[in-house]
């Protein structure tokens, strides 16, 4: 047999006879695992489903279906109590992010950049937030707010939700950072910029990715956020976690299914944005 008839029957092989063969421990883990993974996602994503489906549901009980309709839709843009709290919520969270991310973005700088006594300890205590209990917190906050004298409201509950948001921002700047090579603000310093503008013009866009994934992960605490507010608001800055939770302790309400639909729409859009937006910063 000539070396072009091994040659043709090498190419001829299928590939599957090519392929190095597990042992069958392996392939028992294997198929394991895939069965497991298929596990968790059925577990968080059919409850999300049934409740999508159940906002459709003509049924005030929500526990039979009875038949298609868009009622608890129009009555949920509809309801004044939640638009309002909606729009409180969005409010408070754009406020506290735009905060967050300047705190985040030039803590994390000044701790990386510069070394002074106690840094390591400021470091810690910034991070105490991220671990404390909410209800610890809400206490916490309310008893400093009534010492000082400073009226509950709009600015108490952003001042609070900075408080928690903000180390988020600066943990993903820091992490950012130590890859971050400091010949670039060299570079720019010895080219004639000021500190402000080598930081501004070069060591910004190189955080870009880690400062709007930062922006996102306090957008959505805040939006989430009940416990702390429930403590430090006032009756005009309610929230639609607030509200929610009002609702639902009188009983099952479809209205909140339709709600909870509208959520998980936008948290999807709101998802597949901030993937393009990492995109754009890369």
């Amino acid at each position: 047999m000539s070396w072009h008839d091994k040659s043709s029957q090498n190419h001829s092989m299928p590939a599957s006879a090519t392929r190095p063969l597990l042992p069958s421990g392996l392939k028992l883990l294997n198929w394991f695992l895939r069965g497991w993974t298929a596990l968790v996602f059925v577990f968080l994503y059919v409850p999300i489903g049934v409740l999508v489906v159940f906002s459709f549901n003509s049924s005030r009980l929500n526990i039979v279906w009875q038949g298609f309709t868009l009622d608890w839709y129009a009555k949920l843009f509809a309801n004044g109590p939640l638009i309002k709290a909606a729009k409180n919520s969005l409010v408070i969270a754009s406020g506290s992010t735009v905060l967050s991310v300047i705190l985040g973005t030039v803590g994390a700088w000044l701790l990386h950049r510069y070394r002074f006594r106690f840094s390591q300890a400021i470091q810690t205590l910034v991070a105490i937030p991220m671990v404390m209990p909410e209800i610890l917190m809400g206490i916490s906050l309310l008893i400093l707010f009534a010492t000082i004298g400073l009226q509950l409201g709009f600015t108490t509950v952003i001042i609070g939700h900075v408080t928690f948001s903000f180390p988020f921002v600066l943990v993903a700047v820091q992490a950012r950072l130590q890859g971050l090579d400091p010949a670039l603000e060299e570079a720019a310093l010895d080219l004639g910029a000021t500190p402000l503008r080598a930081f501004w013009l070069v060591i910004v866009p190189c955080l870009k990715p880690a400062i709007i994934a930062g922006a996102l992960m306090a957008f959505t605490l805040s939006m989430d956020e009940l416990i702390v507010t429930f403590f430090i608001r006032s009756a005009s800055a309610v929230t639609l976690p607030i509200q929610v939770f009002g609702l639902a302790r009188v009983g099952l309400n479809p209205m909140l299914n339709a709600l909870s639909a509208v959520f998980i729409v936008a948290t999807v859009a709101f998802v597949l944005f901030s993937e393009y937006l990492k995109k754009l910063s890369r």
